[in-house]
């Protein structure tokens, strides 16, 4: 025991003792910092000199041959610019390694950092690239942001893996992590590069990949969840709505038939039907506690955008959520989609998805609407349509008309129009 504790402090020591090695650009600092610091101490003597005399032997170290006043303002003036330079030096050359990738100034990066850490607390409630894009605009004002992400995907990549590792599908919870990375550089693109081929690899992302490789390494899907944020250095935090295993399940009518209950998310559009309603199974997953908690103590939640019976709904099928949300103290505002979805919305109005939304999770949960009301003269995609927007009042909810469109793709949201509404609703700028 005793020789561990020798080797550890040894080791301790011999870690202090490299920043005195050449090259570092620090030494010069320091010694800049503690020679303005004598300085200063020197000067504040001088200015009790006449009070407390010093024998005479320090006559030319205290530079007792030039006037008073000079002594003093030479010694406290020299002293605090040393100190200054010296800790302009000191800072830079720490920081510089950490700060050569940051676009801005380091007072401008850091003031940005703080100013989004004062931010609002905002849950945004969904999955796919409806909720990553009011994500990424939203991390502009805010970095207490919380993603509560549904888990019912199972196809594509996300299917697979879920299939093949046992994990929580990642897609939308890549997604996220993506939008919310503090600079959506090269690593971001790397955890979205989706490799092609008909191979093994195919059609897998290389986020997929990476959350199911870290999900394997810490033991836990939330705790590769958290570990992954950190790698892109995310504004905020991704969680799941419940981390049990759950099969989204839809009551569709289709040509006049009976009604059939079709098991699958990715099952579910290519019926092409009319879907009546969605549930889960099992039935009452349990909510992830941190979500439930982030809803509670939220200044305001989102809901949407995104696919109305795949993306938003299967996480407020979990009864927790839907308490936690009517229990919150915040607003709770549903962003209705621009366009319809292929064998899931087609033909829907904006009152359609609210009335949809409505049906599942009552008339008490959402307070406010939000619509978009501008559908530009542009060629949309087939069989897909502008969501009219039609509801205008509501008992229960507020609705709020806004421009949501994206000028390069119509028939999508844009991050930045979606921040400011769900801003300024906050701010009280909507009546």
């Amino acid at each position: 025991m005793k020789s561990g504790g020798t080797q550890a402090g040894s080791a301790g020591w011999h870690t202090h003792l490299k920043w005195l090695q050449p090259g570092l650009g620090v030494k010069r600092w320091l010694l800049l910092l503690t020679f303005g610091m004598g300085l200063l101490s020197l000067g504040g003597a001088m200015a009790f000199r006449d009070f407390y005399p010093l024998p005479v032997y320090f006559y030319y170290l205290t530079l007792q041959f030039l006037p008073r006043e000079m002594r003093v303002l030479l010694c406290l003036g020299l002293g605090l610019g040393c100190i200054g330079l010296g800790l302009w030096g000191l800072n830079r050359a720490i920081l510089e390694p950490f700060v050569n990738n940051v676009n801005g100034s380091i007072r401008d990066v850091l003031y940005d950092f703080r100013r989004r850490g004062r931010g609002p607390k905002i849950v945004v409630i969904g999955g796919g690239h409806g909720q990553a894009t009011v994500l990424r605009g939203l991390k502009s004002y805010t970095s207490n942001l919380t993603a509560i992400v549904t888990v019912a995907d199972d196809g594509g990549s996300s299917g697979r893996l879920r299939r093949d590792l046992g994990i929580l599908p990642p897609g939308d919870f890549r997604n996220c992590i993506a939008a919310l990375a503090d600079d959506e550089s090269l690593v971001a693109r790397l955890f979205q590069y989706r490799f092609a081929g008909g191979a093994e690899l195919g059609g897998h992302s290389f986020g997929n990949l990476f959350i199911g490789a870290m999900s394997g390494i810490t033991g836990s899907f939330e705790a590769a969840l958290r570990e992954s944020s950190r790698v892109l250095a995310v504004q905020g935090s991704v969680i799941p709505s419940t981390l049990e295993v759950v099969t989204l399940c839809a009551d569709i009518e289709k040509d006049g038939m009976p009604v059939t209950r079709v098991r699958g998310e990715s099952a579910i559009p290519e019926v092409r039907g009319r879907i009546l309603r969605v549930l889960l199974e099992p039935a009452t997953p349990r909510a992830y506690p941190e979500a439930v908690r982030a809803i509670l103590e939220a200044d305001l939640v989102v809901v949407g955008p995104g696919s109305l019976y795949t993306s938003i709904l299967p996480n407020l099928l979990a009864p927790e959520i839907v308490a936690a949300l009517r229990a919150a103290r915040a607003s709770k505002v549903y962003i209705c989609n621009v366009a319809t979805q292929v064998g899931e919305t087609e033909a829907y109005t904006a009152r359609d998805h609210f009335e949809a939304l409505v049906q599942h999770v009552g008339d008490d949960v959402i307070t406010i609407a939000v619509v978009n009301d501008r559908l530009p003269d542009i060629q949309l995609p087939p069989d897909v349509t502008w969501v009219y927007p039609d509801l205008t009042q509501h008992a229960k909810a507020r609705v709020i008309h806004a421009d949501l469109v994206d000028e390069a793709w119509g028939w999508r949201h844009a991050s930045d129009k979606l921040a400011q509404v769900v801003i300024g609703l906050l701010h009280k700028e909507f009546s």
